[in-house]
């Protein structure tokens, strides 16, 4: 299924074929993830297209530079990265993704980017930092099917 995704002012737009739907959803508590916020879900690099303002996205890298994080130049929104846990995928801003919103997910898995993988060798697996957990409060809940 082809999901439409954009960042906040719309300049970048964009087609994401998701590899298991919000099943792959998770955050990473790097230093830069940590700041970013965002959570995540997986694509294969051919699976993200660009279909307007690719010249309003910048990339920014660091450390490593194995990892590609793409945001918009306009609204400053984080759309997609390559991954440095698995290069041959794109992590989607999941709140970038049409009628998906990160609350929609009432638990969402948090890796130990801290201590990540590639820095331990080849055979090293990732770890699980914690679980992020959501819960709508009554009266916001109640205040949704009031409208």
């Amino acid at each position: 299924m082809i999901l439409q995704a954009a960042c906040h002012c719309r300049s970048v737009r964009f087609e994401v074929a998701l590899t298991d739907g919000l099943k792959t959803a998770r955050r990473c508590d790097c230093s830069f993830c940590r700041m970013r916020g965002a959570v995540a879900v997986s694509a294969e690099l051919d699976g993200v297209r660009i279909l307007s303002g690719e010249g309003s996205l910048a990339e920014y890298q660091f450390n490593t530079k194995t990892a590609k994080h793409y945001f918009c130049l306009t609204c400053g929104i984080y759309t997609h990265h390559q991954r440095r846990s698995n290069p041959r995928q794109f992590g989607v801003n999941v709140a970038c993704i049409e009628g998906v919103s990160p609350f929609d997910l009432p638990e969402v898995l948090v890796n130990d980017g801290v201590h990540h993988p590639s820095d331990a060798g080849a055979s090293a697996k990732p770890r699980l930092a914690g679980v992020l957990r959501y819960e709508a409060s009554r009266d916001y809940a109640q205040s949704l099917f009031s409208r």
